[in-house]
C-alpha cells in the first residue's frame, strides 16, 4: 500500500517536535514570571498558550486512541486528564513539568504515526466534541486539524515571544528539509 499520504503526517510530526523544541528553548530565556505574564493573547500568557497546546493534543490523541484501531504509543497514562478538564485548564503550572510533558507527548506522536497503517487515515472517526456533540469524519481530516491547531497556537506563542524581545528564528516547515 502507498504510504505517501501517511508519510506527510509523519513529516508533520517531525516538524511539530522540532518546532516545539525550538519554541521551548526560546521560552527558557524568559523568567517564569515573564512566561506567565498576561499579554492580552487568547490564552493570556505564553505559558498558558503552551499549556493549552499540550492539553488539546492530549484531548485529540484520546479521540484517536478511542477508535477501533489500537495504538501502543497512545498510552492511557500519558493521555490521562483530570475530570472536568477543558481547553482552558492549566494542568502544568510548573515549567519543568510542562517541558517534560510536551517532550513525552511529542515522542508519542511520532511513535504513534510510525505504527499507524495507511488505511487508518481513510477510516471514519467517531467521537464527541467538548460540548458532547457526536462527530464523524475521515481520520485524515482530524489529523490535519491536529497539526494545524498546533501550528496556529505556536505562532501565537512566537508572537508573544517577539513582543517579549525573544526571536526564535526561522519557523518555516521547509527549513526542516
Amino acid at each position: 500500500m502507498d504510504t505517501a499520504f501517511l508519510d506527510n503526517y509523519r513529516f508533520l510530526a517531525k516538524y511539530n517536535r522540532w518546532m516545539n523544541q525550538r519554541l521551548y528553548q526560546a521560552c527558557e530565556t524568559l523568567s517564569d514570571e515573564e512566561r506567565k505574564r498576561e499579554r492580552g493573547a487568547f490564552f493570556g500568557s505564553i505559558h498558558h498558550t503552551l499549556t493549552h497546546l499540550v492539553l488539546a493534543d492530549k484531548m485529540w490523541l484520546l479521540r484517536f486512541a478511542s477508535q477501533p484501531t489500537m495504538f501502543a504509543a497512545l498510552s492511557p497514562a500519558l493521555l490521562a486528564l483530570p475530570p472536568g478538564s477543558d481547553y482552558t485548564s492549566d494542568l502544568h503550572p510548573d515549567w519543568a513539568d510542562l517541558i517534560h510533558t510536551r517532550e513525552a507527548v511529542d515522542v508519542a506522536i511520532e511513535l504513534w504515526l510510525a505504527e499507524m497503517r495507511p488505511d487508518f487515515l481513510l477510516s471514519t472517526m467517531h467521537y464527541a466534541n467538548t460540548k458532547g456533540v457526536p462527530r464523524a469524519h475521515p481520520a485524515w481530516q482530524a489529523l490535519t486539524h491536529f497539526f494545524n491547531h498546533q501550528t496556529h497556537h505556536r505562532a501565537q506563542a512566537g508572537t508573544l515571544l517577539m513582543q517579549a524581545g525573544v526571536d526564535m528564528g526561522v519557523t518555516d516547515l521547509i527549513a526542516l528539509v
